[in-house]
């Protein structure tokens, strides 16, 4: 089956764990970071060519190899993130559950999602791995994944404070969580600098790393060997609707609302290099400018970085300094922590489709009629059953909070 986006090591960012390099983070070439100044920042140089010009609002492209920032726009500028939002809810939750715990669905899970919200597909009463609700998170961008899981964590408000908390031990001091899925909430609000801390913490974590370079995932269907695939929706990694794959993209999260506009954090590796552009808010370009704008960004930051200076400086950290140490979570009535799957994974009877358009699988059944006495066979009939999954798509590929 499809996985992770191929790259050098498991998850291709062996080279940013601790201690990979003995290289010490670069600094400021005026020794002061314009991370904090208005407009486009870059330090020109002989023979490093200028950033592209792009339509974002705001974004910043950093060499994850030594924590260089290449250049940057309204770093700090505090915008709505929409889902890339779900990887600062990945950093809190994520490390408290085993992929392999088995959670079933109830019908609290699923209530309090915002009309309009893109979904994963996720049924009542259907008991799945946490492995199966990180894949809605990641993939699929799936609120009801996420409210899922946030019930297991202790509930919404809790998660969206331990969110918070998150936040603050990275760092983030532009972040403003209200709401853990991303959808437009008043006051919520992040930055292009925030959301690469989120970027660079998650890419440390193997975990993480797997879910966010996954292009298709199967997800387990009506209590039995029956599933669906799921399709990530990062246009810049599957290659979809007129975009082009990214040479060696890592991925990350992409996301959509109609307040935030298009936003997207992506990572690709080359050559032994990292990068990692966040982008936030295109406002020109059509459907695809969130992954066009990022390409161009990515593209000069493999040609600059060599010689680029920094114009700022991510700071790196251990993995237990991102979220703090994980504690352990009660489960509710219903889910069950630790025991092999009941339900197992099987192929899906269907092709991966582009991101938006409806997944359709068909399934036959032979029910055979009742028995009069001993032997009795009173007919056998055909029944074809179609089920049709459609999400909710924004201009850019992206559903209303993904």
């Amino acid at each position: 089956m499809p996985g992770p986006a191929a790259a050098d090591g498991p998850h291709g960012i062996d080279d940013l764990r601790p201690g990979a390099h003995a290289a010490e983070p670069a600094e400021p070439a005026d020794s002061e970071s314009r991370l904090d100044r208005r407009g486009v920042q870059f330090l020109p140089r002989r023979e490093v060519p200028e950033p592209p010009e792009v339509s974002a609002l705001s974004w910043m492209v950093t060499d994850l190899t030594d924590g260089k920032v290449l250049a940057a726009k309204d770093a700090h500028r505090p915008l709505p993130p929409a889902s890339t939002l779900k990887t600062l809810f990945a950093l809190t939750v994520l490390p408290k559950f085993s992929q392999g715990a088995v959670h079933t669905v109830s019908l609290e899970d699923l209530s309090g999602i915002e009309a309009g919200s893109s979904l994963a597909g996720l049924k009542e009463d259907m008991p799945y791995q946490v492995a199966d609700l990180w894949h809605g998170v990641f993939l699929s961008s799936g609120s009801d994944a996420v409210h899922t899981l946030a019930g297991m964590n202790g509930g919404w408000r809790k998660t969206i404070d331990d969110m918070q908390e998150t936040a603050r031990r990275l760092g983030a001091r532009d972040t403003r969580v209200e709401s853990a899925d991303g959808f437009d909430t008043p006051g919520q609000v992040s930055s292009a600098y925030d959301l690469s801390l989120f970027g660079q913490a998650g890419l440390t974590d193997p975990d993480f790393a797997h879910f966010a370079s996954t292009k298709w995932a199967e997800l387990p269907q009506d209590g039995g060997s029956d599933a669906f695939t799921l399709q990530n929706t990062n246009r810049l990694l599957v290659g979809s609707r007129g975009v082009r794959p990214y040479d060696g993209l890592i991925g990350v999260k992409n996301g959509y609302t109609t307040h935030a506009g298009n936003t997207l954090i992506a990572a690709a590796r080359r050559d032994g290099r990292t990068l990692l552009v966040t982008l936030m808010n295109p406002q020109s370009g059509g459907r695809n400018a969130v992954y066009e704008e990022t390409r161009d960004l990515l593209d000069w930051g493999f040609e600059a970085a060599p010689r680029a200076a920094a114009v700022g400086v991510l700071p790196t950290m251990a993995p237990g300094e991102r979220t703090g140490e994980p504690r352990p979570v009660a489960h509710r009535p219903g889910s069950v922590a630790h025991r092999p799957r009941s339900v197992p994974l099987h192929k899906a009877g269907v092709a991966a489709q582009p991101d938006g358009e409806r997944l359709t699988r068909y399934r036959w059944f032979l029910p055979a009629a009742g028995a009069v006495g001993l032997i009795a066979v009173a007919g056998l009939g055909t029944v074809l059953w179609r089920r049709r999954r459609t999400v909710r798509e924004s201009p850019s590929g992206g559903s209303e909070s993904a």
